[in-house]
């Protein structure tokens, strides 16, 4: 495993790190087995978040005995100073220990930022915890370009985590700049959450580029680490081949893509927004019409069960037009 330097945290850490999201759909004791094959393998960096569900627990279940082979990463949603203070109170207990190594503000807009950085902001929280010794360094996550380029001023970002693979290059001078300030950059959705279904050509491409401190792509099960290491494993330079596919990905999925973070959820009406743009995928890029259909018709609420409100696309960080997205949906599938 190649180690890198994360930014001006000092920090080494694997090129590949752990993206605890899927791990809500296994168990502690999965966990503890996933774990266990980091170590193996020398995967040293864990990221998750407060909003995970169950993952800092998971995590904090799984890591006993074990906690000092692993940097631990978490986030938190929390724009003002109490609700801050609370949620690193929370990742403690959850992650059965008394000290966090980075704490992040998680995926702020711009107007939020100025909440976080003014009086009584989470950032006060932040810095008193770091003062008292609960956490390490201080980070902040974006899915928007304009909060990528702001936090790069701000001196107490220490890393940035923003998404960045085979369609999503739009950060790319920002990482650039990352590099050159010393800022740790972390990237997110590898795989643009799933989009890409070659996981080996997007982990290949992103492990290709040296400003990126560590990737984190979500894992839940031994066969999908075992194929992410393999593919940042290989140093061998990109072949002519790989570029081709590489375009062709980026010409099917466009920019207007579900990267089934799931922000959206829940639905008012209780659709799975996310399941149903992967169904479409399937029916429409893949050609696996009968197995697309069937999943969809199996759904308890589908594309053409959405009454209009909107709600989702407050939630969407990437402002997906997702009202427009489940009418073409509705329309593929006939219903």
């Amino acid at each position: 495993m190649e180690y890198r330097i994360l930014g001006k945290t000092g920090l080494k850490v694997s090129a590949m790190g752990f993206g605890g999201i899927p791990i809500q759909r296994i168990d502690a004791a999965g966990t503890r087995l996933l774990m266990e094959k980091l170590i193996e393998n020398g995967i040293n960096y864990i990221d998750t978040a407060r909003g995970y569900s169950v993952s800092e627990s998971y995590l904090g279940e799984a890591l006993e005995g074990i906690r000092e082979h692993f940097i631990i990463a978490t986030k938190s949603m929390a724009r003002d100073k109490a609700s801050m203070a609370k949620d690193i109170g929370i990742s403690l207990s959850n992650f059965r220990t008394d000290y966090i190594v980075l704490y992040q503000v998680h995926n702020p807009s711009m107007a939020q930022l100025e909440q976080i950085i003014g009086e009584d902001g989470a950032l006060e929280a932040l810095l008193e915890a770091k003062s008292a010794g609960k956490i390490g360094h201080i980070g902040l996550t974006a899915h928007s370009a304009k909060v990528f380029e702001k936090a790069l001023e701000l001196d107490w970002v220490e890393t940035i985590m923003f998404p960045y693979n085979i369609v999503e290059t739009q950060g790319e001078e920002l990482i650039k700049k990352c590099a050159q300030k010393n800022i740790g950059f972390i990237d997110m959705k590898p795989l643009a959450g799933g989009a890409i279904e070659n996981a080996t050509l997007a982990m290949r491409f992103v492990a290709a580029n040296r400003n990126i401190s560590v990737t984190i792509p979500g894992m839940a099960e031994i066969s999908e680490l075992q194929q992410n290491l393999a593919a940042v494993n290989d140093t061998t330079p990109l072949t002519c081949a790989e570029y081709a596919e590489m375009e062709k990905i980026r010409k099917e999925l466009g920019t207007q893509f579900c990267r089934r973070c799931g922000y959206c959820a829940p639905c008012t009406v209780g659709i799975s927004i996310p399941n149903m743009f992967v169904f479409e995928g399937y029916l429409s890029r893949y050609g696996l019409a009968d197995w697309a259909k069937g999943r969809y018709d199996a759904q308890p609420k589908t594309a053409s069960d959405c009454i209009g409100c909107g709600i989702c696309e407050t939630r969407c960080p990437y402002h997906l037009p997702i009202r427009k997205m489940l009418e073409r949906t509705a329309k593929a599938f006939g219903k």
